[in-house]
């Protein structure tokens, strides 16, 4: 379970702490990378038990026209004009073992959780001279639990995002920010997995529960970010808000408000020669 937890944690920060920019300009095809980053989540949205991790962070951006892992996500372009991009993008979530979790004690540990579909990526703004962007992505993404010997369909979930960016927030300095928020909405199959206490595991303080689809929280995300010659910064915190979800009710929901954080400093000691401008 802890080699499980170990790699899902690796993707985990590979995805979170690739930081992307407002900046237009000439960017290498390809760079390569390694840095340390520490990691304060949930043991999943609604939890009120919270890890520390410290992790190495592999750094790997590429460009290409068509597959890309950059600014958070690997990607397949499958369409793209000026203002549109249809992609497929990926996420994750990492396995909680019950017998260190208060409120799920006793019960069936979770798998880890990985997350596939398209998405449908709409450019609303972008100043190139301001080094600002505004987005709004509009994911729909199928999710899949596993423990790596069988794979089983969990459900879908939706989740659309208003995305800003912009670069040299303070003049002279070269740090951006990016801001995201959004709600998000899932079917019952996703929330079961989390959120049901199944009869068997019921307790006089974690009463049976069946969870509906629906509405399942909003995100806020505050990601600050600078580049000096080979280094890179980053530092994040995220919130979701759960009040009116559709699974609030659950004995396992015990915070209606969960907070992750994290910051990272990556070395990049490789890139490509051929640069590529990135318009979108």
């Amino acid at each position: 379970m802890k080699k499980l937890q170990a790699l899902c944690l690796l993707f985990l920060a590979f995805l979170i702490f690739s930081p992307g920019t407002a900046e237009a300009e000439e960017k290498p095809l390809w760079e390569l990378g390694i840095g340390g980053g520490f990691l304060l989540m949930p043991d999943y949205r609604g939890s009120n038990e919270t890890r520390a991790y410290l992790l190495p962070v592999p750094y790997f951006v590429y460009r290409g026209g068509i597959l890309r892992v950059e600014d958070k996500r690997i990607t397949g372009r499958i369409f793209q004009t000026d203002r549109l991009l249809i992609d497929a993008s990926f996420y994750g979530a990492v396995p909680v073992r019950s017998k260190d979790n208060e409120a799920r004690r006793f019960m069936p540990d979770l798998d880890p959780t990985f997350e596939a579909g398209p998405a449908l990526r709409i450019k609303l703004y972008d100043d190139r001279q301001q080094l600002l962007r505004i987005g709004l992505a509009l994911p729909v993404r199928a999710v899949f639990s596993t423990d790596f010997e069988s794979v089983r369909y969990e459900g879908l979930v939706f989740s659309p995002r208003l995305n800003l960016t912009k670069g040299d927030v303070i003049p002279g300095t070269g740090l951006y920010i990016g801001l995201s928020t959004g709600p998000m909405f899932a079917d019952r199959g996703y929330h079961r997995y989390f959120y049901d206490v199944e009869p068997f595991y019921a307790a006089p303080s974690r009463p049976a529960y069946s969870a509906s689809g629906g509405y399942s929280g909003s995100t806020l995300t505050v990601g600050l970010g600078k580049h000096y010659k080979q280094l890179h910064f980053h530092a994040f915190a995220s919130a979701d808000f759960l009040q009116g979800a559709a699974f609030e009710g659950s004995p396992l929901v015990k915070r209606e408000v969960s907070l992750m954080g994290g910051l990272s400093v990556t070395w990049v000691f490789l890139k490509s020669k051929k640069t590529v401008v990135d318009k979108y």
